[in-house]
């Protein structure tokens, strides 16, 4: 079957073909409003123009002004429905054989947007934020580092997916600095804590969920409905205190060693776009609680590498490479989970996977792991590294490959500048 081409030019090894399509929130110039786009090659698909334009001439999309707002939320609150009927109308907007917009110079100047000259910003307004813990070979990894080899997996985690409520106001777009927090860490040789900025900063590769409509309070997602509440996956890194988390996270876990800034990718990619790349979850054991009992249940295969490009270089190292296959509890049962207790989710609210390590030591998707907690040390650039130091970009990204083309996600990155005085 012949692959479905685009009329705007896009390279083979682009993340944003005609297949993918992933939505995003951009300003034009500095002083436009925002407005919804999505990727096409290098350029931005204005969604405002399309819509202005009448283009969205479908049964649900046609009277709707979810492209007329600053943000996502109120396209992503409408169900799957709306969202097939949007991909449908794009791809054939797109497409090499359709005059619509290809023909139309005038609409093609307003809505194709180099995206070069453009402004990402979140593409949600992001309500809630929840940090889930699902890699079991990070689970692993961080148990033995922090209690050692007896129990490193606690009984609960193969019941549950572990998870904490983290902090929305600081979710931030890719490429804002992070400044290096500041808090209190273990003692070393007296009675009183450290006190000054964090000596052991870190990043954390994660993916995480857009939730579309949300539920009310009181009334649980079902687990074979859960797919239909998740509009898309973004990258995600959840910037992490090692320091000053070990020191404050018991009893109730992490605070203030995470809330300082968690970094997502301004794409979003639609379950759509990832369904080629779908196959079978690894069998649970022991078998899950009814609740979180799937009929089909899907993990992704999405390649994901986290580099590291040191203060003063030009070029970035790879030190890690995983992939989302690695996840232990997927991505409907982590949503399934949040809402059994009656917990309402809301569109826009964002889901994280947790730390995507993998098996191998190259796998291990933070510097806690890599390093065993800064006993070893990562080579970047000829430059050795035990945690991050100022000045020093990290740079995530994530595809999937194969059918003839690439659907990826871009970047998600941010430099971590020196905390302040």
């Amino acid at each position: 079957m012949a692959v479905l081409q685009s009329f705007v030019s896009v390279h083979p090894d682009s993340h944003f073909p005609i297949q993918n399509l992933p939505y995003g929130v951009f300003k034009p110039q500095s002083a436009s409003p925002p407005r919804p786009g999505v990727a096409i090659g290098d350029f931005v698909l204005d969604l405002s123009e399309i819509s202005s334009a009448g283009l969205f001439d479908g049964p649900l999309l046609k009277n709707s002004d979810a492209f007329l707002q600053p943000n996502l939320n109120k396209f992503v609150s409408l169900g799957r429905p709306a969202w097939k009927e949007a991909r449908a109308t794009l791809q054939k907007l797109l497409s090499a054989t359709e005059p619509t917009l290809r023909d139309n110079a005038v609409l093609r100047q307003k809505a194709l947007v180099p995206m070069s000259s453009v402004e990402l910003l979140l593409p949600v307004a992001v309500g809630d934020y929840t940090d889930f813990f699902t890699s079991l070979h990070h689970t692993k990894n961080c148990g033995i580092i922090f209690r050692g080899p007896q129990t490193p997996v606690l009984d609960n985690w193969y019941r549950l997916p572990v998870v904490y409520h983290g902090r929305a106001s600081s979710v931030v777009i890719s490429g804002t600095d992070i400044v290096r927090p500041r808090g209190q860490a273990h003692p070393v040789g007296s009675s009183t804590p450290y006190f000054g900025p964090s000596l052991k900063l870190d990043f954390e590769l994660e993916m995480a969920t857009i939730v579309g409509p949300g539920n009310e309070l009181g009334k649980p997602v079902d687990i074979n409905n859960a797919k239909d509440h998740i509009f898309g996956l973004v990258l995600m890194n959840d910037w992490s205190a090692r320091d000053i988390q070990a020191w404050e996270y018991i009893p109730l876990g992490p605070f203030l060693g995470k809330s300082f800034g968690t970094t997502i990718s301004p794409w979003i990619v639609t379950l759509e776009a990832l369904e080629p790349f779908a196959s079978e979850a690894p069998k649970q054991d022991p078998s899950p609680l009814p609740y979180l009992t799937e009929k089909e249940p899907k993990i992704y295969d999405i390649s994901l590498e986290a580099h590291i490009k040191p203060a003063g270089h030009e070029d970035s190292g790879v030190v890690s490479r995983t992939n989302l296959k690695h996840l232990y509890w997927t991505l409907t049962q982590q949503l399934a989970h949040h809402t059994i207790n009656g917990c309402n989710l809301r569109p826009g609210d964002l889901l994280g996977t947790g730390t995507v390590s993998g098996p191998e030591p190259e796998s291990r998707a933070c510097l806690l792991e890599l390093t065993w907690n800064g006993r070893n040390t990562v080579s970047v650039n000829e430059l050795n590294r035990k945690f991050l130091e100022d000045g020093d970009e990290v740079i995530l990204t994530g595809y999937c490959k194969g059918n003839g083309y690439s659907v990826g996600f871009g970047i998600c990155s941010g430099k971590n500048v020196p905390a302040a005085p």
